[in-house]
């Protein structure tokens, strides 16, 4: 599925000649190319979540990756044609101090699925193989011990049931400075900007050093690595989708026909007085 998407990019070479984003480069892949793909993927995944449903499938999906490298936009892109109910996304804050006393994975443990969900991580068990092994908020100790049970708490996922699949999207030096500052340009993206995210931009080397490690220790048969190219986000996300259901074995589950049924007739209802009620002021 992933290559026939790609297949129909390529042949629409129009659509990536000169991006509309503003302030981005020529080259990117074209507003309505993007909708018009992402409108059939999103076909595709909502298929995925009957089939997930239907048979009890537990699907793991994590989005790891430098700061405005494009993963809650991925996230969002898959997230906003499914139920809240199937598909949960997972965007734990710092440790508390009681969580901080805990075997590490302990606290990520609750939100891994049940039969017939999808959890996606934004950010996650990772964390210490990246910021807080960079800003050091862990021990040595800490972080070698984590490069070791990593791997064997993933395998452990995977044998239980969970599928478990995760990417990393790569985001150039040039294209993170271009993000950062839309981000201080626009009032409704300054949350977006913690001073964390700002000490990891002058850390560049470092975050590059911690990654390489941690691909070198955590990349496994069982859980590999993806990389997702991010500097242009509309692609990267239609190729994560793209990727993301090629390797799931998911069918069409076929749906009993819906009919509306007809509506109640009022009968005796009387409809309260249209005073009783508050509404909201329409200023537009």
């Amino acid at each position: 599925m992933g290559k026939k998407h790609k297949r129909r990019i390529d042949e629409a070479e129009p659509g990536v000649e000169g991006g509309d984003e503003e302030g981005a480069p020529a080259g990117r892949l074209k507003k309505k190319v993007y909708e018009r793909e992402l409108k059939g993927l999103g076909v595709e995944l909502v298929k995925l979540q009957e089939w997930v449903k239907h048979t009890g499938h537990r699907l793991v999906v994590i989005f790891e990756g430098r700061d405005a490298a494009g993963k809650g936009g991925a996230i969002k892109a898959i997230s906003q044609s499914l139920s809240a109910r199937v598909c949960r996304v997972v965007a734990l804050t710092a440790p508390s101090e009681r969580e901080k006393t805990q075997w590490y994975f302990q606290r990520y443990a609750p939100h891994l699925p049940s039969a017939g969900e999808i959890v996606l991580f934004d950010r996650s068990w990772y964390n210490r193989a990246g910021v807080e092994r960079v800003m050091a908020f862990c021990t040595e100790d800490e972080y070698r011990e984590f490069l070791r049970s990593c791997p064997e708490f993933e395998r452990m996922l995977v044998r239980s049931g969970i599928q478990l699949v995760k990417y990393w999207f790569s985001v150039s030096d040039e294209e993170q400075e271009r993000r950062f500052q839309a981000r201080l340009d626009d009032p409704t993206k300054h949350w977006k900007l913690s001073p964390m995210d700002l000490e990891s931009r002058s850390r560049w080397v470092e975050y590059s050093r911690a990654k390489a490690e941690m691909f070198s220790h955590t990349a496994t048969n069982q859980a590999p690595w993806s990389v997702v190219e991010a500097d242009d986000k509309r692609a990267a996300r239609l190729n994560l989708i793209s990727h993301l259901l090629g390797l799931i074995p998911y069918k069409d589950i076929a749906r009993e026909k819906i009919a509306l049924p007809r509506r109640q007739k009022d009968g005796s209802y009387v409809r309260p007085p249209m005073t009783d009620q508050t509404f909201v002021p329409r200023r537009h």
